[in-house]
């Protein structure tokens, strides 16, 4: 079968960053009405979630630092809710792998499912925590500041839904998704507000990325001013993340996906699919046909969002674990992500397979984008014939002239 030429781009996003990071992260700590309510002797949890934050070992270690100038005691607990296939020495492989370690950090990590709960929202939902943060003295929360991948509102994926989800542990998370993108849009906020409210949190640290999945902005915030701080935020991000470089495609092809990417394995709101039980889908960006080639070690087997997908591979298929896999999905209730596409020997037969069924199209003018996860979109490969589109588009660079698809002896397309 004939397949259309490619050519490598690189694409050109808003480039603010964090050059220092235990610099700033000292600054936002010494800001006053942040290092005042640390106190000698207080013992201090900090949280440490499952998704691939950029920096985060270096983050989490100068906090314990700061903190122990201080003469406080911090600790490390995981922040992932159901992640890590609801073990807590999942969630400690987890955390490993994102180099956030006892060595590294230079703190104790404490691992445990169990949560207590701590108070009740207005509308009755329960609101828990981890057990080890809920005996500290104090406990800072820490994430990154984004859009969700489920819904869209003026708070979507922040210190809310670390206070709420991350920190409440399963409990939460079962709580919460129960009641569907209700609960995690709308309940979500009120349980996190609580968390805030309780006397319990010093303060969050909000982090905000560029699209080159670097720290833009890392953020000290009073526990009483992260609901409208955590907003200005979010819109902050929305105009540095990345997207892809033309909005209307035949084929998307995305190399490999992971909970280090995104969520849901794939970030729905780079690929243009939520795939939730009557939500619309989102206008744009919109494929065809999309095809994940790989799940990333960083996920443990943990494939999440393959159901994104309309085609897969046998080497995503033969890794997948299925009990952390099915653990992430019944939590959340979306179940067609967790859902296995049609699976073909390799990346040369899947793609030949989405060519085949482009109503219409000759091979040769298939629109496609291959990137390498929705989370680095700074390189892609297109056909030739969106080059110009995409130059319209944003601000893309050709890198080289246009040639056909390699793959290598086992039918992969080699790595970016």
């Amino acid at each position: 079968m004939a397949f259309p030429k490619l050519v490598k781009v690189r694409q050109k996003f808003p480039r603010p960053r964090v050059e220092d990071v235990e610099a700033t992260v000292r600054e936002e700590f010494e800001k006053e009405g942040i290092s005042s309510r640390v106190r000698s002797g207080m013992r201090v949890a900090l949280t440490a979630g499952s998704r691939g934050i950029s920096r985060i070992d270096v983050v989490l270690r100068s906090l314990v630092r700061v903190l122990k100038e201080c003469g406080a005691e911090p600790f490390i607990v995981p922040a992932m809710g159901s992640h890590g296939g609801a073990t807590a020495e999942g969630q400690m492989e987890v955390l490993r792998s994102l180099n956030v370690t006892e060595e590294f950090c230079e703190a104790q990590i404490l691992s445990s499912m169990k949560a207590v709960e701590i108070g009740r929202t207005g509308r009755g939902v329960p609101v828990y925590m981890d057990r080890h943060a809920s005996k500290a003295d104090g406990v800072v929360m820490i994430n990154r500041i984004k859009v969700h991948t489920s819904f869209h509102s003026k708070i979507e994926s922040g210190l809310l839904k670390m206070a709420s989800i991350g920190l409440g542990k399963h409990e939460a998370a079962l709580a919460l998704h129960g009641y569907g993108v209700t609960g995690i849009r709308d309940y979500m906020v009120e349980a996190g507000e609580e968390v805030f409210r309780s006397g319990r949190v010093l303060f969050g640290l909000g982090i905000v990325e560029n699209a080159y999945d670097e720290p833009a902005r890392i953020e000290a915030i009073e526990p009483e001013n992260v609901t409208t701080r955590e907003e200005e935020l979010l819109e902050q991000y929305t105009g540095l993340m990345p997207a892809l470089p033309v909005r209307e495609m035949d084929v998307l092809f995305v190399d490999s996906l992971g909970k280090n990417y995104s969520g849901t394995g794939m970030d729905t709101n780079v690929i243009g699919r939520f795939r939730i039980l009557g939500v619309e889908e989102p206008e744009s960006p919109r494929a065809k046909y999309v095809i994940v080639s790989r799940v990333s070690e960083q996920s443990h087997g943990n494939a999440l969002g393959v159901g994104l997908a309309d085609l897969t591979t046998e080497r995503l298929f033969h890794a997948i674990d299925y009990e952390a896999m099915n653990a992430n999905a019944l939590t959340s209730t979306f179940l067609e992500r967790a859902k296995i596409p049609m699976i073909r020997a390799n990346d040369r037969e899947a793609l030949e397979t989405a060519i085949r069924c482009n109503w219409g199209v000759p091979a040769e003018e298939t629109r496609f984008v291959r990137i390498p996860n929705t989370l680095h979109l700074e390189h892609a490969y297109l056909s030739e014939n969106l080059v110009d589109e995409a130059r319209e588009f944003g601000n893309v660079e050709v890198l080289g002239e246009a040639a056909e698809p390699e793959f290598d002896e086992d039918g992969y397309f080699e790595s970016f």
